[in-house]
C-alpha cells in the first residue's frame, strides 16, 4: 500500500478504477463523485446569514439515472477500510438506500440493510448484482421492474431532490405491488406537485394501468381550490400536452388521460346528483388527492363519497401535515405515509427558510377589553357587559383601534426592515381583511401614491380582480402588490417564494392550518436574497403551536417589544431561545372556531363595532431556532452565549490556550457561529463595540475583567518590548502598525496576505518587499503567529 495519499487521491487512483471495473460506468448505470445532496442549513446570527455544512457523499451508485442504489464513502489509504462506514450508513438512511460501502481504496466494507450484516470485499458488486438483490427483496417482476425504472421527465432541468426521488420511487413501487391507498407527507414548499407530476409521468409513459391492458392510464388530480388545480395543470404538468383536461362547468369529456378537478365541480349538491357519476366507477386508474388533509377523507364529506365511488382506482393522498387529532381521518383512510419529509427536515437540509417569530401583544389582547356601562356600538346597540379576549376580537367584537394599532406596528416594522418585503396578513374574515387593508393603505399613503395596489385584499369577494392581485404578488420581480390581506383564501396552494412576512391577525387554532399558513414563507430564493422570513403574530397562535411537543419546525428567534397607543415601540428586548418551553411560557389553548362566516340576512349584524378608544402595543417577542433546531425556552442572548461558551470550554484558561493559536481560533469562531453566536451582534447587545472578542466572551462566560482591544495592544507594547526588539526596524514598524489596525478594527486584521496590501502595512512596500523584511514567508508567518500568542498570553 502506498502511504501518504489524500482522500481525493484515493478516490481518483483506487476507488474510481474499481467502480469502473465493476461496470458502474456502463450505460444506463453510472456513479456520481462528490455529490452534494443538501444545500446546508441557513444559519442566522444577528444580521449575518450563512449556510451550514452541506451533506456530500463521496460516491452515489445509480442503477439508472433516476434510481440510486448505494452510497460509497472513501478514506485515505492509510486508514482502515471501515472507518467511513458509519458515515456511509448515515447517508444511506437519509437517502433511503439499502447498501452502504466504505473503502480505503484497497479493501471494501459492505453493509447490507436487507441482512443487517457487514462483509469485507475485494471489489464492488456489479449493478446487476445489487439490482437482483433489490428486486428479490421487494418481489418485483421483470415488467414491474421495467416500469419502476421508467425515466423521469426532467423538464427545464428540474432534477428531483433526493427526498423527492425517494417519494417518487416508493409511490410507484407500492402501486406496482398493488397497494391501493398511499399517503405521502411532505412539508409545504418541498415540492409535492413535482413529486405528483413525476409519479403520473412515469406511470403514464410506461402505459401502466389498473387493468393490465395495453393503454395509457386515466389519471385524476383532485384538490379543493382552483389555484391548486390551475397552477399544476398550466405549469408543472405541461409535458402532458393535449392529454390534459380540467373538468368544469358541468361538462363531461372522456377522451383525455390527465384530468384535473376541484371536488366542488364534480360533487353532488342541492342542484345536481354529482357530475362524478357521469364517469364509470373504474374510469380512472389513479387519483392524486392534493392537500388531502383538507376534508377529503372525512366520513361525512361529499368528497369522501367521490373517493369511495372511484374505489377501483389507486389513490395517492398528499399532505403537508403529520398525524394529529385534527387530521386523523386522513390517516385512517390512506394509512400510514410511505414517506415523510417534515418541516424540520427541510430547514435542516437548507431547502426551506428558517423564520423569526415576532409575538406582538396589544393592550386589549394582554388584559382583555370590557365596555363601559351602557356603551353603544357604531349602530347604536348596547354592548353586552363582558370581558372580551383575543378569540372574540373581530368575531364578536370589532375594535377599530386594535386593527389600527396592529396596522401601525406592522407599517413601522416594515419601515425599519423593508417596505417592499412581500407580506400576507391573515385576518378573521373578509370584513376584517378590508378594515386592515384600509388602515395599512392610509399608513403607507406615500408609497400608495406611486403604487396604487401596494396593499390589496384577496378574498373570495374579489374574484378575478383578487386573483390578478395574487398573480402579480407571486411574481419574483414585481414591485407591487406588496401587502395582501386575506382570511382563508391564501392558507394553502399559494407559491409566492418572495414572501418575507407572514402576519397573524387572527387566532389559528388547528396545527394543520398553522403549518399551511407558515408554509407561505418557507420558500428559499438564494438568487434574490430570500433566506428567512418573519412570522408576526398578534394573537398568540404561533406561541401556542411552538409550545406543542409535536411541532417539528421550531422558531429561530424571539423578540419582545412594548408599544404605545400609536403603535410605536417603547421597549424592545431580543431573546434567544434555549431548551423546551416552560409551563409558565405556555398559553391556554383556545377553542378552535371554524373560520367560515355566513352573513345573516337583512340588517342583523353578527358582531359589535367599536370605533373609538385607545389600544396600544404592550409587548413584542422574537423567537429563533438554534443551530440544532431544538424546541427552546427563551433566555437572554448574553446568557445563551455564556452557557454555550462554558459548554464548549469549561474554563477560561482552556479557551485562551486554543484562542491564541490562529488556526484553532478560526475553528472556535466557526463553532460559535454554528451555535448562533455572532460577535457583532454580541457587541451591539452589550454595548461594547471596542471590546476584544475573546475578552467579551470571557467576561460573559467566566465573569473575567472586560478589556478593550486598545488596552490589550498597549499592554503588549509595554510588557513585551523584547518581542519587538528581536526584529529589524522595518519588520518592527510593520508589527506595530498591525497592532494599531487590531486596536481599531479587531482580530480579523491578522489575515495574510490581505493585511499586507492595505495601509499602513502596504506603505512599507509590496508583498515581496515586506516578506523580505522578515527574512522569508515562514518567518513572517511565524512573527504574526507569535504576535497573536503574546497578545492573548494574559
Amino acid at each position: 500500500m502506498i502511504s501518504g495519499l489524500t482522500e481525493a487521491d484515493t478516490c481518483r487512483k483506487h476507488v474510481v478504477p474499481k467502480l469502473i471495473a465493476a461496470g458502474w460506468d456502463e450505460n444506463p448505470h453510472s456513479f456520481t463523485e462528490q455529490r452534494t445532496f443538501t444545500d446546508g442549513r441557513i444559519i442566522i446570527t444577528g444580521n449575518t446569514i450563512r449556510r451550514g455544512k452541506q451533506k456530500r457523499a463521496d460516491f452515489l451508485l445509480r442503477f439508472t439515472r433516476d434510481f440510486t442504489v448505494a452510497v460509497v464513502e472513501a478514506k485515505t489509504n492509510y486508514k482502515n477500510a471501515g472507518d467511513g462506514l458509519q458515515q456511509a450508513k448515515d447517508y444511506a438512511e437519509i437517502l433511503g438506500l439499502r447498501f452502504a460501502y466504505s473503502t480505503n481504496g484497497t479493501n471494501i466494507i459492505e453493509f447490507d440493510y436487507f441482512t443487517g450484516q457487514e462483509r469485507e470485499l475485494d471489489q464492488f458488486p456489479s449493478p446487476g448484482e445489487l439490482w437482483s438483490l433489490l428486486r428479490k427483496a421487494d418481489g418485483l417482476s421483470d415488467e414491474q421492474s421495467e416500469r419502476l425504472l421508467t425515466p423521469s421527465n426532467l423538464q427545464a432541468g428540474r432534477q428531483p431532490r433526493y427526498y423527492q426521488e425517494i417519494a417518487i420511487n416508493r409511490a410507484i413501487q407500492e402501486i406496482l405491488k398493488g397497494k391501493k391507498r398511499i399517503l405521502i407527507t411532505m412539508a409545504t414548499g418541498t415540492g409535492k406537485t413535482l413529486v405528483a407530476f413525476q409519479i403520473c409521468w412515469k406511470l403514464w409513459s410506461s402505459r401502466w394501468n389498473s387493468t393490465g391492458a395495453y393503454r395509457r392510464p386515466k389519471i385524476l388530480y383532485l384538490a379543493d381550490r382552483n389555484i391548486l388545480i390551475d397552477d399544476p395543470k398550466d405549469k408543472t404538468f405541461t409535458p402532458f400536452g393535449d392529454a390534459r383536461h380540467k373538468i368544469e362547468n358541468g361538462q363531461v369529456v372522456k377522451s383525455r388521460e390527465m384530468y384535473f378537478a376541484i371536488y366542488q365541480a364534480i360533487a353532488k349538491d342541492e342542484h345536481r346528483p354529482g357530475l362524478y357519476r357521469e364517469f364509470a366507477r373504474d374510469f380512472f386508474d389513479l387519483i392524486i388527492v392534493d392537500e388531502c388533509h383538507r376534508g377529503s377523507a372525512r366520513d361525512e364529506s361529499n368528497w369522501r363519497e367521490i373517493l369511495e365511488y372511484f374505489k377501483p382506482a389507486f389513490q395517492i393522498g398528499m399532505t403537508a401535515t403529520p398525524l394529529r387529532e385534527d387530521n386523523r381521518d386522513t390517516y385512517r383512510y390512506f394509512g400510514n405515509p410511505i414517506y415523510t419529509y417534515s418541516l424540520r427536515n427541510g430547514i435542516e437540509d437548507g431547502f426551506l427558510a428558517p423564520y423569526r417569530v415576532h409575538r406582538v401583544v396589544t393592550t386589549a389582547d394582554a388584559a382583555g377589553w370590557r365596555p363601559t356601562k351602557g356603551e353603544l356600538d357604531r349602530y347604536g346597540r348596547e354592548i353586552p357587559d363582558e370581558e372580551y379576549q383575543t378569540k372574540d376580537f373581530e368575531r364578536v367584537i370589532a375594535l377599530r383601534a386594535r386593527t389600527e394599532a396592529i396596522a401601525r406596528h406592522l407599517s413601522d416594522f416594515m419601515g425599519k426592515t423593508d417596505r417592499f418585503a412581500k407580506t400576507i396578513v391573515f385576518c378573521v374574515d373578509q370584513e376584517h381583511a378590508n378594515e386592515m387593508r384600509r388602515a395599512l393603505n392610509n399608513l403607507n399613503a406615500d408609497i400608495v401614491k406611486q403604487y396604487s395596489d401596494y396593499v390589496c385584499r384577496v378574498t373570495a369577494d374579489e374574484g378575478d380582480v383578487g386573483r390578478g392581485h395574487l398573480s402579480r404578488f407571486q411574481e419574483l420581480e414585481s414591485n407591487s402588490p406588496v401587502i395582501l390581506t386575506t382570511s382563508m383564501l391564501l392558507t394553502t396552494g399559494v407559491d409566492a417564494p418572495m414572501v418575507k412576512n407572514v402576519v397573524l391577525a387572527r387566532v389559528i387554532g388547528a396545527m394543520t392550518e398553522f403549518k399551511q399558513i407558515i408554509g407561505r414563507g418557507t420558500r428559499v430564493r438564494d438568487d434574490y436574497g430570500k433566506y428567512f422570513f418573519n412570522i408576526i403574530d398578534y394573537t398568540g397562535s404561533a406561541t401556542l403551536h411552538f409550545a406543542d411537543s409535536e411541532f417539528d419546525g421550531d422558531p429561530a428567534f424571539e423578540t419582545e417589544v412594548t408599544i404605545d397607543d400609536k403603535g410605536l415601540i417603547t421597549n424592545e428586548e431580543i431573546l434567544t431561545p434555549e431548551g423546551a418551553p416552560s409551563e409558565e411560557d405556555e398559553e391556554t389553548p383556545v377553542e378552535y372556531i371554524p373560520p367560515i362566516i355566513i352573513e345573516p340576512p337583512g340588517d342583523e349584524r353578527r358582531k359589535y363595532y367599536i370605533d373609538n378608544g385607545i389600544i396600544e402595543i404592550a409587548a413584542h417577542l422574537v423567537y429563533e431556532l438554534d443551530v440544532n433546531g431544538k424546541q427552546l425556552r427563551v433566555v437572554k442572548y448574553t446568557d445563551y452565549t455564556a452557557e454555550t461558551v462554558r459548554t464548549l470550554y469549561p474554563t477560561a484558561a482552556e479557551l485562551r490556550r486554543h484562542w491564541s493559536q490562529p488556526n484553532e481560533r478560526k475553528e472556535i469562531i466557526r463553532l460559535f457561529e454554528e451555535r448562533g453566536i455572532d460577535f457583532q451582534e454580541l457587541a451591539k447587545q452589550t454595548n461594547q463595540p471596542d471590546a476584544d472578542h475573546f475578552d467579551l466572551i470571557c467576561h460573559l462566560a467566566y465573569n473575567a475583567p472586560l478589556r478593550t482591544r486598545r488596552e490589550r495592544a498597549d499592554r503588549l507594547r509595554k510588557d513585551r518590548k523584547d518581542f519587538f526588539e528581536q526584529f529589524g526596524p522595518q519588520a518592527r514598524a510593520i508589527l506595530e502598525g498591525l497592532l494599531v489596525k487590531y486596536a481599531d478594527y479587531g482580530i480579523d486584521q491578522f489575515i495574510i496576505p490581505e493585511v499586507l496590501k492595505v495601509p499602513p502595512i502596504s506603505e512599507y512596500g509590496n508583498v515581496t518587499e515586506i516578506i523580505g523584511f522578515f527574512g522569508g514567508v515562514d518567518r513572517l508567518r511565524g512573527a504574526f503567529a507569535e504576535l497573536q500568542e503574546e497578545l492573548y498570553a494574559a
